[in-house]
């Protein structure tokens, strides 16, 4: 048997590895995953000098791919970067552990008493390219939540993930819990990918976290549901009543701040009326602070910015590249973001709180944004501890999916020798 012929058996192990693990956690009381987190948390950082040399043998071999400078950064693991990593694993660590959690409660006429309780999904699966921090993340986050997880790392994150699996794996024996609660796939052939999809008896829910190419072949290929975003093109509407200064700051941080995160704003809309006011401030300070603008219209007749092609509106740059257009008003920007939007997160920059509401009523967004960056789209910044993904669909999960995110509910119904007429 070949390595590739070998794939199917090893994946069929470790989902039945992990289905039973997931039986175990379900029952774990919540001390046990806070010690376990927290003892990760602690291995991570030990292990921190080993984590950053399997980071450079990663950073090398995605070099060598020829990856783009914005998926280089998201490979980058440093000091600061692994700390928030810890950091992240201890705020999980110390959330309301949310199984058990009753979320609602009632008494019918009948006299039967009613339970809405939360409990595990169970398996999750995770696909992600070449962010080594989601496997942190998402085991962190499956275990807070009682599921077991398996994790599949793209292939330039391959040592690094390892590395901080092994430190997970450390914070699962400290805590007395199944080491298979997370469980990292081995190798890189691409046919494990194909196995997490097809495995219906042993996972749940896959969360694929990456391009639009990985989630585009996840959402068609997987018979397991998905919790998935395709993009993240996000825009950031300045309307006639914005803050000139404040729009500048915020602009200039939801594009350049990190360019290679989903969070990043991808198109800036500039109502006519702010135009009128303040000409082609933001365009300017784009182009200051080094973004390559892609403008439409009056904006590109701005100093240093280029036209825009018809594709750069609802395209995802991930770069210091920004598309730009003049619209009328919040009914102008609401028709553009309708049209080119990926329903992930979009903002709105007004001292008009009428005109702030119109916008959050009238788009269907995962998450809005009023007079702040779009970069705050973060499960970690919405005190969630860290995300496993952010969500764009409208089934269960929806914006930055956190543990509470990763539970389902069972009804616990009480009588007393109660029966139906």
């Amino acid at each position: 048997m070949n390595d590739h012929d070998a794939i199917g058996p090893m994946m069929a192990q470790i989902g039945a590895d992990a289905r039973l693990a997931a039986t175990q956690l379900a029952t774990a009381p919540a001390a046990a995953k806070e010690a376990a987190l927290n003892a990760a948390a602690d291995a991570i950082w030990d292990q921190r000098a080993a984590i950053i040399a399997a980071n450079k043998k990663d950073l090398a071999y995605g070099a060598d791919k020829g990856i783009s400078p914005a998926m280089m950064d998201r490979l980058m693991l440093d000091e600061a970067r692994i700390k928030a990593m810890a950091d992240g694993l201890r705020a999980v660590a110390a959330q309301k552990d949310p199984i058990g959690e009753v979320t609602e409660e009632w008494t019918q006429p009948s006299g039967l008493h009613i339970r809405r309780v939360r409990t595990p999904i169970g398996v999750i699966g995770v696909i992600y390219e070449s962010r080594p921090n989601v496997t942190a993340d998402a085991g962190a986050l499956c275990l807070k939540s009682g599921n077991a997880v398996i994790l599949r790392g793209g292939s330039e994150s391959f040592h690094s993930s390892q590395a901080i699996h092994a430190c997970l794996v450390a914070g699962l024996k400290a805590a007395g819990l199944p080491e298979a609660a997370v469980q990292l796939v081995p190798t890189r052939d691409r046919a494990a990918v194909t196995a997490m999809l097809q495995a219906t008896d042993h996972i749940d829910v896959i969360v694929p976290r990456g391009g639009k190419g990985l989630v585009g072949l996840v959402q068609r290929e997987a018979r397991v549901p998905v919790f998935a975003h395709l993009e993240g093109i996000c825009h950031i509407y300045v309307d006639g009543a914005a803050d000139m200064e404040k729009a500048k700051a915020v602009l200039i941080n939801a594009k350049t701040r990190r360019t290679g995160i989903c969070g990043a704003a991808e198109a800036v809309l500039v109502d006519q009326a702010f135009f009128d006011k303040y000409g082609d401030v933001l365009t300017r300070a784009l182009v200051d602070a080094g973004v390559e603008v892609r403008a439409e219209g009056v904006l590109a007749e701005a100093p240093g910015t280029v036209a825009a092609n018809p594709e750069d509106f609802g395209k995802e740059f991930l770069d210091m590249i920004i598309a730009a257009k003049i619209v009328d008003g919040v009914d102008g920007a609401i028709a553009h973001i309708r049209q080119y939007g990926s329903n992930h997160t979009d903002a709105i920059l007004t001292e008009d709180q009428a005109i702030a509401d119109t916008f959050f009523r009238e788009l269907d967004s995962a998450i809005l944004m009023h007079n702040a960056s779009t970069q705050f789209a973060d499960g970690g910044e919405f005190g969630m501890g860290a995300e496993i993904g952010i969500a764009t669909g409208k089934l269960h999960a929806r914006g930055p999916v956190g543990a509470v995110q990763l539970t389902s509910f069972k009804y616990l119904v009480t009588g007393d020798g109660t029966i139906r007429a």
